[in-house]
């Protein structure tokens, strides 16, 4: 449950399963917006029908606020049709971490509008599109505290020396979504 101001009452929330072609996305959310979208652990990259599967909600399919139903057509999207994703709204977002004003929400903001499907930035990088470009460090953090990670795409943030670094769900889940950005744009070009 979150509160977004003292004295207004919480929000109900409303949980949701997508399978997808890296395992289990549960995400959660009420009316007003997205609260989170938590990733599965891989242990092994995904292969043949798996890599292939279409993106289905498997639970929660019942009352589903429009948010999480914007969230799961968006995820359907990115994973199953990337060249149709442009046509779909980003859902609202109503996690705390994302309603007040820090540094963390201006970071994540700045990678979700500046750095587009296919691409990859480096920590510093994406401190200097912020205005602080002694910040690196502080950026790795504003990643690992990401609620909306794949909408918010805090797996195209890389080391400066090209290493993917670290990730919420694992290296490998993180590889896969760069190949995956990656083989989608190339796709497209053709």
């Amino acid at each position: 449950q979150v509160n977004t101001k003292p004295g207004e009452s919480p929000c109900k929330e409303k949980r949701a399963v997508l399978l997808s072609p890296v395992g289990r996305i549960e995400i959660s959310g009420c009316e007003t917006g997205l609260h989170e979208i938590k990733l599965p652990k891989m242990t092994t990259l995904p292969s043949g029908a798996e890599a292939s599967a279409a993106c289905e909600v498997c639970e929660g399919v019942e009352e589903m606020p429009e948010p999480l139903e914007q969230c799961t057509a968006w995820l359907r999207a990115y994973f199953c049709e990337p060249a149709t994703l442009a046509s779909f709204p980003v859902p609202a977002f109503h996690h705390p971490l994302l309603q007040q004003d820090s540094f963390t929400r201006q970071v994540l903001w700045t990678l979700l509008n500046d750095v587009r499907f296919g691409e990859a930035v480096s920590y510093k990088q994406l401190a200097d599109l912020t205005g602080n470009s002694q910040a690196a460090r502080a950026v790795g953090g504003a990643m690992r505290n990401n609620p909306i990670p794949i909408i918010i795409p805090c797996h195209r943030v890389i080391r400066s020396g090209g290493k993917t670094g670290n990730y919420g769900g694992g290296h490998l889940l993180k590889e896969w979504l760069l190949s995956h950005e990656k083989l989608q744009k190339e796709k497209l070009a053709y």
